[in-house]
């Protein structure tokens, strides 16, 4: 049997990690909670870091080597590496039966595709947030904005700021409030409005309830985005694993080595064909893929935040659900913040109703979902000092024009 001897390929160390670090340069906003931000921000960031990892493994590094018999020459033995890594080589299973290796090859053709399917995955991430920005943004109202004028307000040394800030917020929001509000009258504004405290069936500036339509269908496709994800990943890998990570977790726990399985096979076979004077020579090399010590523990860590991602989203959706499309939940949030700054008197019904117009009359479904926001990303005391200014804005406004917001939406209050 002739000696053989490891050779490993060169490529050009062309990597593109400047390209890949310019979303470093994009500006950080806040205009949503923790469970969006570990899809547009930590995944994409983690999807980011191992796609540079395993790029610089393909380009800088040797991302195959094979065995090639002693009698070929330095020419050969790169284009025997550089032929099985562009052409894909397969895993056959030490323990096949004889005679039968036909039927037991089993194509790896995927890992040179891993750094372009990471960003791939990053981008589709990345959508959800995208939209909610582009549609958030021509609402009439900066979320963003006034999130980080209550992160001013909570950080403030000197009152005159922080009452400073405060006006301009409540000075925002009630333009917001007002452009946002349907001053026609008649008999298709009353059905309108019926239909919407109902059956949620419009949505709408006009309704509102436009950001929390737009918010919840966004939170929507963050969740499909990941579920779809987790799907995929068994496909893309072409594992016989039904769920990737159970799998790898059970392989484990019987003692089989996973990382060395049909998933991420680290050594594999690779036939290629040789033409000299005329004749065509077959050869079959084995060959080593270092970079699948990187693509295992990549994938095993991917799965798991995923579905820790999925979790952590489904369970946020039902939550703002719960706090903003059930009324009571909702006049109950507005009340407990109105009493904590001594502006109602618990016992008194006039406060009472007056309390449940301010919030289904003048903030609607979307002031409260822009109180909340700004909750999850500052404090409850200063959400707290935002309503208690809100509620003089409305309570001193002229008596015709609070008439007015009643009359306009009398259909959305019982």
């Amino acid at each position: 049997m002739g000696k053989t001897r490891l050779m490993s390929s060169g490529y050009p160390s062309d990597v593109l990690i400047s390209t890949v670090f310019q979303v470093a340069k994009v500006n950080v906003r806040n205009d949503d909670d923790l469970a969006d931000r570990l899809h547009h921000r930590y995944t994409v960031i983690f999807m980011i870091i191992f796609t540079v990892v395993v790029s610089t493994t393909q380009y800088v590094g040797n991302p195959i080597h094979c065995w090639c018999p002693a009698y070929f020459t330095g020419n050969h033995e790169a284009f025997a590496n550089k032929i099985c890594w562009v052409t894909n080589t397969y895993y056959l299973p030490e323990t096949g039966l004889p005679g039968m290796p036909g039927a037991l090859k089993r194509h790896i053709g995927y890992y040179q595709w891993v750094p372009v399917m990471l960003l791939i995955q990053a981008f589709l991430f990345y959508i959800p947030c995208l939209l909610w920005r582009i549609f958030g943004d021509r609402s009439g109202i900066n979320v963003n904005n006034l999130v980080e004028a209550a992160e001013t307000i909570q950080n403030a040394l000197y009152p005159e700021r922080r009452d400073k800030t405060i006006k301009y917020m409540i000075r925002h929001m009630d333009h917001y409030l007002d452009y946002q509000r349907e001053y026609r009258g008649g008999c298709c504004v009353f059905i309108k409005n019926l239909l919407t405290k109902y059956l949620c069936m419009l949505c709408g500036n006009r309704r509102g309830n436009y950001l929390v339509m737009l918010y919840l269908a966004t939170k929507v496709l963050y969740f499909a985005n990941v579920l779809a994800q987790l799907f995929l990943l068994n496909g893309f890998l072409g594992t016989e694993y039904h769920v990737y990570g159970i799998g790898v977790i059970v392989d484990l726990v019987t003692g089989n080595d996973w990382s060395a399985a049909r998933c991420f096979p680290r050594i594999t076979l690779c036939d290629f064909q040789i033409r000299q004077m005329g004749t065509i020579h077959p050869h079959t090399v084995q060959c080593v893929l270092p970079i699948n010590l990187f693509n295992e523990k990549i994938y095993i860590f991917l799965w798991f935040w995923m579905v820790f991602v999925a979790t952590t989203t489904c369970l946020s959706l039902l939550r703002w659900i719960w706090v903003l499309c059930f009324r009571s939940i909702r006049v109950r949030y507005i009340r407990k913040h109105l009493l904590i700054m001594n502006k109602l008197n618990r016992d008194d019904d006039r406060d009472a109703k007056l309390s449940k117009k301010f919030t289904e009359l003048y903030l609607r479904q979307d002031g409260i979902f822009v109180l909340k926001l700004v909750a999850k990303n500052s404090t409850e005391l200063v959400v707290a000092d935002i309503v208690s200014a809100l509620w003089d804005n409305y309570v001193n406004k002229p008596m015709n024009i609070r008439t007015d917001l009643d009359m306009d939406d009398s259909a959305s209050i019982a």
